[in-house]
């Protein structure tokens, strides 16, 4: 297969189509899809300009994976709570957090399923049942802690380095977003500690 470093080249044409110069074929979104679930390495090139396309075409998959499928992976209150993160001060630690976040759930993915099947067994409904609820509420509170740990590298609150001066005082408003943050996170906390009563 043609690729650049290392990675498969696939050029959007203007009329939308989408050509794998590795098989020389043309392709479709579906199988893009497939290319991910195998692990292939890809890069999408608009075949005009030869910009790199590829964070708008994966959000086009989403976006069709999410329409077609009747198991939605986003739930509408992640949808509104990314979608808020848009524009504020706090949107620069996002993409670094979900990032975070899904390679320790991937990472952890063969160790659950192998939970499951000791659990279950090696049945059909075992194997496409969802995770038990115990085990995500789990990860949530590991990415949570994550997320509060970084948080706090942001902190004047934080508890470490030299407290600041007047000179070094953050404005009112930047001080009230984060008093909103950590309220937001510490009610987050209190609603995963009483899932586990």
């Amino acid at each position: 297969m043609a690729k650049a470093d290392g990675q498969i080249v696939i050029k959007k044409y203007a009329n939308r189509r989408l050509y794998n110069t590795g098989t020389s074929t043309y392709v479709t979104l579906d199988d893009l899809a497939v290319m991910v679930k195998n692990g292939d390495d890809f890069v999408v090139l608009d075949a005009k300009s030869g910009d790199d396309i590829t964070h708008s075409v994966l959000t086009q998959i989403i976006f069709e994976q999410e329409s077609k499928t009747g198991n939605t992976l986003l739930p509408v209150s992640f949808l509104r709570q990314l979608i808020s993160f848009y524009g504020d001060q706090m949107q620069m630690l996002v993409p670094g957090y979900l990032e975070q976040s899904m390679t320790a759930f991937t990472e952890q993915q063969d160790q659950m399923r192998e939970q499951i099947s000791k659990a279950f067994g090696e049945t059909p409904v075992a194997r496409n049942m969802q995770m038990p609820m115990a085990m995500v509420e789990e990860q949530v509170r590991r990415n949570t802690e994550i997320f509060q740990q970084a948080m706090k590298m942001f902190s004047p609150f934080g508890g470490t380095g030299a407290p600041q001066t007047a000179d070094e005082e953050k404005p009112k408003a930047d001080s009230q977003d984060l008093k909103e943050l950590k309220d937001q996170l510490r009610a987050l906390q209190t609603k995963l500690d009483s899932m586990d009563d």
